[in-house]
């Protein structure tokens, strides 16, 4: 089992705060969920975690497996086991998605361990058939000319492909339709189990009407403030942020940050 611990993190951008003390702490087989309004946080702790260089963490931890990846660069990152599925993913030409995951999937592997072509081309094969992705995306550059279902999609054929410790994925749901989201989610649930774990950020419940969380995080000026089951969401989807915060005694003004 592999733990992610983020301790007491605050992170700024252009010297403003934007977290301001974010505790969290998630293990392989499980797989939770951060909710809350726009500006609140949620993509900048993602960004944080995987090391994106405008976001400044000014106090605390981020520790897996009780390693500080803080001081990691972004690669080490990754091939330490966590991955970063984010909103608009950036087109890469000359690159085809064939060649990114086996150099991705290579790139944690030693020198005796390396996954041959033949490999590669079955494991791409089975999840690409799972995705219901046509055999011609793999031998598109990255991403180039992707409508956004289908940048949503290759990212979980990535996901799939290099299969993480630890995916962090960052409004995965945004722009898809129900069909589109359906498969996207599929492919999540795919990878349940023991040995693999994910930060899902959503702002809808309807994601997760098809990847039932273990435990929901809402998240509110910078801060985690309330943490629970499944049934968290689908209370803020029928008392919405007005409703928790009148619970909590929380005054803040959700029209500044739609």
């Amino acid at each position: 089992m592999a733990v992610l611990e983020i301790k007491n993190l605050h992170v700024s951008i252009e010297g403003k705060e934007i977290l301001k003390g974010v505790n969290l702490t998630m293990k392989t087989g499980e797989i939770h969920a951060i909710m809350g309004p726009n500006g609140t946080g949620k993509s900048t702790l993602s960004a944080a975690i995987m090391g994106h260089p405008t976001y400044e963490v000014t106090e605390g931890e981020v520790l897996l497996d009780g390693e500080n990846i803080l001081e990691m660069e972004v690669d080490e990152r990754a091939r330490a086991g966590l991955f970063l599925a984010v909103q608009y993913p950036s087109e890469i030409a000359g690159i085809t998605n064939a060649e990114f995951m086996r150099a991705a999937i290579n790139s944690r592997r030693d020198d005796d361990n390396k996954m041959g072509v033949m490999e590669f081309i079955k494991k791409l094969d089975e999840k690409m058939d799972l995705l219901d992705m046509p055999e011609e995306m793999a031998e598109r550059y990255l991403n180039e000319g992707f409508s956004g279902g289908e940048k949503k999609r290759n990212e979980i054929l990535q996901l799939l492909m290099i299969e993480p410790t630890f995916a962090i994925l960052d409004e995965i749901d945004s722009g898809l339709d129900i069909d589109a989201l359906q498969v996207v989610s599929k492919g999540v649930n795919e990878m349940r189990g023991d040995n693999f774990g994910s930060l899902i950020i959503t702002h809808y419940q309807r994601l997760l009407n098809y990847i039932t969380p273990d435990v929901v995080h809402i998240m509110m000026d910078g801060h985690v403030v309330k943490t629970g089951g499944a049934e968290l969401a689908q209370q803020l989807e029928a008392e919405g942020y007005k409703g928790l915060m009148e619970e909590l005694g929380i005054e803040y003004n959700v029209e500044e940050h739609e």
